[in-house]
């Protein structure tokens, strides 16, 4: 038995919506009883009848469904087990099981196990299905959105712990360079993933910063980037620089990673004020930006091997890169180019993120790290989501261009 009824009767003054009632039921007389009581409830509604579970499972997956009748007798399930098999099916739909006229306490049951209603056949008129059915869908649906509520809660703390770990303060002494860094997710109820950033001042005056991306999302990937953070840290503190620096966090990921299949790439970054120099390591990662009176440009930098790719191989190259009295260095992740460059197609990539730099000047650096961020966020419209990573180091000036 399979049919679909849609009955659109005049609205009244509230306006209702049509309820999409989805009734599985194997007793045809039945079925068309509860056509007929609806029809008396004066509602608009729509009505889809399957007569076992594995087809209202098909029609759970093709339609949009409101409420569920369900019959607790079923031809290939029964009892509070149908109960549980739809909810499993269709865990925010609002669900009313019938049941027979001598078995009261299946209701019940049922209801514990998940329905928001039960109706005794033979006892139901239309005005009780009109409240019930009024009733058990505001109560999904109330339940849906505290569920979500809380959800979007959860994730806000989790990410807040994730991005203490991932995103630290930086450790400064007396440098006076300005350090801007921002970190967010791909999308606004996405967790953080495995984008990492630090920016540590050395006991030689010297500042050093890092920039990294764990492949992949999700817990493993965040989890793995706060160990590597941590560890590029602690390293420097401990005095260990460039490729032995490298060397050493390739191996903390090797041993901590689930996956084989993980791997990260960074750039780190020695600035050296006095001597008006910046030495870089780039293991897979893109070069950083320059920021000079005469504009922002690329860097160009000697490339090495993501950490985790060929474990061991421990083929990086170091780049010393001259700095003007003023400017500015900025090391992202590619959660940053990747996204879509609006109407003109294709990706934002380095040249479209030069673009945002040269038409957002500004003497403040947060705020223009924030103003690059909001526009290539714009142009992709949501329709590439990572995360991503900023870090902006400015020197010689109060308010850097």
């Amino acid at each position: 038995m399979t049919s679909t009824i849609t009955v659109s009767p005049p609205r009244g003054p509230s306006d209702e919506p049509a309820y999409r009632v989805l009734l599985i039921e194997d007793d045809e007389a039945d079925a068309i009883l509860v056509e007929e009581l609806l029809h008396d409830t004066g509602m608009p509604f729509s009505l889809t009848v399957r007569a076992n579970l594995a087809d209202a499972r098909a029609a759970l997956n093709t339609q949009q469904i409101d409420c569920i009748l369900l019959d607790l007798h079923l031809p290939d399930v029964s009892g509070t087990a149908a109960v549980t098999a739809v909810r499993d099916l269709a865990p925010h739909n609002a669900v009313i099981v019938l049941t027979g006229l001598a078995e009261d306490h299946a209701g019940a049951a049922a209801v514990a196990a998940g329905a928001q209603d039960y109706l005794v056949k033979g006892k139901v008129d239309a005005e009780l299905l009109r409240r019930s059915l009024r009733y058990a869908v505001y109560r999904s649906r109330t339940e849906h959105a505290s569920i979500q509520a809380q959800a979007v809660r959860l994730r806000a703390e989790e990410n807040a712990r994730l991005e203490s770990a991932l995103l630290p303060p930086p450790m400064l002494g007396t440098s006076a360079v300005s350090v801007t860094s921002r970190y967010l997710p791909g999308s606004p109820m996405a967790l953080l993933g495995g984008d990492f950033l630090d920016v540590v001042e050395g006991d030689d005056g010297l500042l050093h910063a890092v920039v990294g991306d764990v492949s992949g999302h999700g817990r493993d990937a965040a989890a793995l980037g706060v160990l590597l953070r941590v560890a590029w840290r602690s390293l420097i503190l401990g005095g260990h620089r460039g490729e032995d620096l490298l060397n050493l966090m390739e191996r903390v990921l090797v041993a901590e990673r689930d996956n084989t299949s993980l791997f990260a790439t960074c750039t780190l970054l020695t600035l050296d004020q006095r001597n008006r120099t910046a030495t870089l390591h780039l293991a897979g990662h893109h070069e950083p930006l320059l920021t000079t009176a005469e504009g922002t440009r690329e860097v160009a930098a000697a490339h090495g091997i993501a950490l985790g790719i060929v474990p061991g191989l421990r083929q990086w190259q170091h780049t010393v890169v001259p700095l003007p009295e003023k400017g500015a260095l900025t090391i992202y992740t590619d959660g940053l180019i990747e996204g879509h460059n609006g109407s003109a197609g294709g990706r934002l990539e380095v040249e479209g993120l030069l673009a945002l730099i040269d038409t957002t000047p500004t003497n403040d650096p947060a705020a223009q790290v924030d103003r690059i961020i909001e526009q290539a966020q714009a142009l992709n419209a949501g329709r590439h989501t990572d995360d991503l990573a900023v870090l902006h180091l400015a020197w010689g000036q109060r308010h850097p261009c």
